[in-house]
């Protein structure tokens, strides 16, 4: 397993961060769609633009996320498998790319196109899994900023 030099780590974690921001900072406008569309605003233009959003800004930064998070996990001294804070990382991230991927995309691009028709259910539906996901994105920040709970297994001694 190749390491990677400090000004490659440092340039991996930054893409990490801005990524992860990104995918926060679009989190946040989906859950301001979401509410606005919730509260009255035109739903022909809220649900639509939050479609378009989920489909090509919120969507593709999961994927690279989750990409840039492995390889910064595997090309790291981290590991993937060493601490129990990264794996934690690893299947919040996993399920909510999973859920973002195979739920929230296929549902907002349905919604946009049927906007005109919803009902008030439907409005609470599209707030409630940016405001959880939003949840979540903070407790992994949490833990990455903390690094809690030490290593899955002990480190291995090298021998002089």
């Amino acid at each position: 397993m190749s390491r990677l030099s400090p000004a490659g780590r440092k340039a991996l974690l930054t893409l990490h961060l801005v990524t992860s921001l990104g995918w926060l900072g679009a989190d946040l406008a989906l859950l301001t769609l979401g509410l606005a569309g919730w509260r009255g605003a035109e739903p022909t233009v809220v649900y639509p633009a939050a479609g378009l959003l989920v489909t090509y800004l919120f969507a593709p930064l999961s994927v690279l996320v989750w990409l840039v998070g492995v390889a910064s996990a595997v090309l790291t001294p981290w590991g993937l498998l060493r601490w129990r804070w990264v794996l934690v990382k690893l299947v919040l991230t996993t399920v909510m790319l999973g859920l973002v991927l195979l739920l929230l995309t296929p549902r907002l691009r349905a919604v946009g196109a049927a906007a005109p028709h919803l009902d008030t259910h439907d409005r609470v539906d599209l707030i409630v899994p940016p405001a959880i996901s939003t949840g979540l994105l903070l407790v992994a920040t949490v833990v990455s900023t903390h690094k809690p709970w030490g290593r899955l297994r002990p480190a291995v001694r090298r021998r002089a």
